[in-house]
């Protein structure tokens, strides 16, 4: 088969675009942050050892998602994706959707990292400012992509597909918490061993049933489950909805328990719960929508 390159009219196309100021604003964001010393980040360096997971996760963030925007841009200026065993419509949007929510989460977290320094220096101002320009750029993605024929939509441009990515989101959000709550605040009050437990095993159970919806649907393999798809889609969200009412619920008790203190101050530990509380309660609403969705769908079906 040969290989098609890209014409010159499409380099001005706004999908071309927006992708190129995505690598340019990712690649920048993160050879700043890279080249940062720990006293340019916090004027306490035991806080940046201590929170030193959150940023690695920025980090992975920014440079897994450089990688993935990168093969898809190339795959797209040489047309080799229409000879991958894949679907390329759902990829991309998943990708665009996905990135804007995962860079939007580090743009949050790495000010939050910094914002103990009594006055912040340039290179973290430009890297804050420039994971800014990265969410906006993968924000305008889905903006292009969401605007194209409705034939060259997929699933995952659709309501249902955006809320399967929130919840995948809600489980990556998760882990740098628990990495913090489990190695980083061992004492942490309010916290008791069962607690984590059945917050790691509902949300390894959630991030499960995600990877397997997004290996279905990317790879098209909707025809080949034991069960019919939307009935399996069904059961993931009415599973998510169950295990984020627990851990939801774990959740507000543990900030009731610091409510119950009587501080005058949040300290750190006390922010995670706080962003751990809001987290799981956007990721129950996304598969509690979601759920509602797969049974209208059931219902039309077996009406018709």
């Amino acid at each position: 088969m040969p290989l098609v390159v890209l014409e010159a009219k499409d380099i001005a196309s706004p999908i071309f675009v927006v992708r190129t100021w995505e690598l340019l604003s990712s690649c920048l964001t993160f050879s700043l942050v890279a080249s940062l010393d720990p006293s340019e980040l916090n004027k306490d360096p035991s806080f940046v050892r201590q929170h030193n997971s959150f940023r690695v996760f920025c980090m992975f963030i920014w440079c897994f998602f450089f990688i993935v925007t990168l093969l898809v841009h190339v795959l797209s200026i040489i047309q080799f994706h229409s000879l991958l065993p894949i679907s390329w419509k759902n990829m991309t949007v998943s990708v665009a959707i996905l990135g804007a929510l995962m860079c939007l989460s580090a743009a949050v977290i790495f000010p939050w990292i910094i914002m103990d320094h009594d006055q912040v220096r340039p290179r973290p101002a430009v890297a804050i400012v420039a994971s800014c320009l990265t969410v906006l750029a993968y924000i305008a993605e889905c903006y292009v992509l969401r605007c194209q024929a409705q034939e060259q939509r997929g699933y995952m441009c659709s309501l249902p597909g955006l809320l399967k990515v929130i919840q995948f989101w809600g489980v990556c959000q998760m882990i740098p918490l628990l990495v913090e709550v489990v190695f980083g605040h061992k004492t942490l009050k309010g916290v008791n061993v069962w607690q984590l437990w059945v917050l790691g095993a509902s949300y390894g159970v959630c991030g499960l049933m995600s990877v397997v919806t997004f290996v279905v649907i990317l790879g098209d393999f909707a025809g080949r489950c034991f069960m019919p798809f939307d009935r399996l889609l069904a059961a993931f969200s009415l599973t998510g909805v169950l295990l984020y009412m627990v851990t939801t619920v774990i959740c507000f008790t543990r900030v009731l328990y610091l409510k119950g203190l009587g501080q005058n101050s949040f300290r750190t530990s006390d922010e995670m719960v706080l962003m751990e509380t809001v987290i799981a309660c956007i990721t129950l609403l996304a598969y509690t929508v979601d759920f509602a969705f797969s049974i209208k769908l059931l219902c039309d079906r077996s009406h018709s």
